[in-house]
């Protein structure tokens, strides 16, 4: 059951919150959405059976920080970007709440626009732009309703999207025919570079996972069902872009819905969806602002990145994101790497400190080897070896100063 936590409130009391059903429900939620079908189209040129297993292998490479990081917040009790003050300390930690700030207030903007489209096939007379308003507006009430009641919507949201996905799925893979031909790999994507799509997705979320999993009644089996919840919903829709892509030779969902049948109701659906996973954006874009200067209310601040989301959804071209999660990969994948290794492996906490030069070092570092192995063409893609990598240097960089302190 969920009980709204109060300031001051002790661990026991914060991790009193979401119950493991929940947490799964939430994450199914955010993983239902557009943007992870339109995703899954960009894996055509692999064909259906490489494709698939890029986008499994890469959910799981994705899926194991998710995990962790998530676990990190739960045990903790602190948010996703609070969590980075162990590592980076209490100031360096600013670096990563600002990006993580950018980085939400551009998928605010690239799923609004994404269900504003959709929209335009109930009211076209709105436009894209009216929709974008109509949308952010959705968004703004179910941030008003707050994260008391939010266990309770985006259980009805998940509901009606589980139902959608059924017949999205039914249509795409059951009545619609496909040539056998198109279904092979033309050979204008590496499987490397499949994998490497996959694990950005679950990755874009890792500075958002913990805000809700550092409130989980159980934090290993509710970090655990998040985590299985996003991924099997993710690949799910991974898989229907796909298939669209392969069997209905489109990327237009509303087109398919419209086709089967289920033009308006669908739609509305795809609607709905948008605003419980933008929800999530729009929200912790608020908790990061909080992160970076306690003056600021997480609530105005996340309708702030609503409204902002939704100006850039109406006037910005931010239909193409791939470079977008490319970047998201760099940025947070190194972070990830070596906040993980100081709390499971290190067990170090800076939070006291105002900077830690050597992890900042360090991250600068891995974005650096992230950028470069763009380049590379491996088949786990690249954020697994960079990450091994980074964590790696950092272990063997953390002990070698605790040797050299101890001998001082």
């Amino acid at each position: 059951m969920w009980v709204m936590p109060t300031k001051g409130a002790d661990m026991a009391d914060r991790h009193a919150s979401f119950s493991t059903p929940t947490l799964g429900l939430i994450w199914f939620g955010a993983a239902v959405s557009l943007a992870e079908i339109l995703t899954g189209t960009y894996f055509a040129p692999l064909g259906i059976e490489q494709g698939l297993a890029a986008i499994l292998l890469g959910h799981l490479i994705g899926g194991a920080m998710f995990y962790l990081v998530s676990l990190v917040s739960a045990r903790t009790g602190v948010g996703a970007m609070d969590a980075t003050k162990r590592t980076f300390g209490s100031r360096g930690s600013v670096l990563f709440s600002a990006a993580n700030f950018l980085q939400l207030v551009g998928w605010t903007a690239i799923m609004i626009q994404s269900g504003a489209v959709a929209a335009t096939q109930i009211v076209p007379a709105l436009g894209t732009a009216g929709w974008c308003v109509v949308i952010a507006a959705l968004i703004v009430a179910w941030i008003a309703f707050g994260v008391r009641w939010m266990g309770r919507l985006q259980s009805i949201a998940a509901a009606l999207l589980f139902v959608l996905t059924l017949i999205v799925s039914y249509v795409v893979f059951g009545s619609l025919d496909g040539s056998p031909a198109s279904f092979a790999a033309d050979g204008t994507m590496t499987f490397g570079a499949g994998v490497e799509l996959a694990v950005a997705m679950p990755l874009s979320w890792l500075p958002v996972a913990g805000d809700y999993t550092r409130f989980a009644e159980k934090p290993g089996t509710g970090s655990g069902a998040a985590t299985v919840a996003y991924l099997l919903g993710s690949c799910w829709m991974y898989m229907i872009g796909l298939g669209m892509a392969l069997i209905a030779g489109t990327s237009d969902i509303a087109g398919i819905l419209s086709a089967a049948g289920f033009g308006i109701v669908g739609i509305m659906i795809v609607v709905f969806s948008t605003v419980t996973t933008t929800f999530l954006d729009a929200q912790s874009a608020g908790e990061s602002a909080s992160a970076i200067t306690s003056r600021l209310d997480a609530r105005i601040v996340g309708v702030a990145a609503a409204v902002v989301g939704a100006v850039l959804a109406a006037f910005a071209p931010v239909g193409d994101f791939e470079a977008f999660l490319y970047l998201i990969g760099s940025v947070f994948a190194p972070m990830a790497a070596l906040v993980v290794a100081d709390f499971f492996i290190l067990e170090r906490d800076m939070s006291d400190d105002p900077f830690d030069v050597v992890a900042l070092a360090l991250w600068i570092g891995g974005f650096a080897l992230y950028r470069w192995s763009l380049t590379w063409s491996l088949p786990v893609g690249n954020t697994l070896p960079v990450m091994v990598i980074v964590a790696g240097v950092a272990v063997v960089v953390r002990l070698a100063q605790r040797r050299m302190a101890r001998k001082a």
